[in-house]
């Protein structure tokens, strides 16, 4: 998407772009390695879910998603912008307080990696929604008593396996939430 075709839309006067430049790159250092996967894989921590791109799942494509099909990098670009804009769209209805850019980019890479109703439901949102957006924004990653927060996956066995990886992606939104860039 160009420069001038971005999509900015307005929350209580402060204007958010969606999907823009520093939003889609910021998922793409967390998605498929940091590198764009053109070619469907089984997601192993998302118990093999068919994913492609970015993050892409049959949950967020207009196309399907079949493990070992290859998509052209236009096609990745083209939905990754797509899912971006709505699940940003999606997330706007549960914000209620004023955030910059870099908050509502972080809690929109949240919502994209654990979907909006979690980022809505979180303690994370409330806090934020409440006008607290330092401990809101330290909620993304670290739960009150301060231990790692949204970084499990449930195995086939029903276990939770704690992933380091998810854990870094989480304390990386919560710098980017935190980077004071106030309305």
């Amino acid at each position: 998407m160009s420069e001038a075709a971005r999509k900015v839309v307005l929350k209580f006067g402060v204007p958010l772009v969606l999907a823009g430049a520093s939003y889609l790159g910021f998922v793409s250092r967390w998605e498929a390695d940091g590198q764009q996967a053109t070619r469907v894989y089984a997601d192993r921590l998302a118990r093999g879910e068919p994913t492609v791109c970015d993050g892409i799942t049959n949950q967020t494509s207009p196309y399907p998603v079949v493990v070992g099909d290859v998509w052209s990098p236009e096609r990745c670009a083209e939905v990754n912008r797509l899912v971006a804009e709505r699940t940003q769209l999606r997330l706007l209805d549960c914000v209620h307080a004023r955030i910059g850019q870099n908050t509502f980019d972080a809690l929109s890479s949240h919502a994209h990696n654990l979907g909006v109703g979690n980022t809505c439901a979180s303690r994370a949102l409330g806090l934020i929604n409440a006008g607290r957006l330092q401990e809101g924004c330290r909620a993304l990653a670290f739960t009150p008593g301060g231990a790692p927060n949204w970084s499990y996956v449930t195995a086939p066995d029903g276990t939770r396996r704690f992933v380091q990886g998810l854990h870094n992606r989480r304390q990386d939104e919560a710098r980017l939430c935190a980077r004071g860039d106030a309305p």
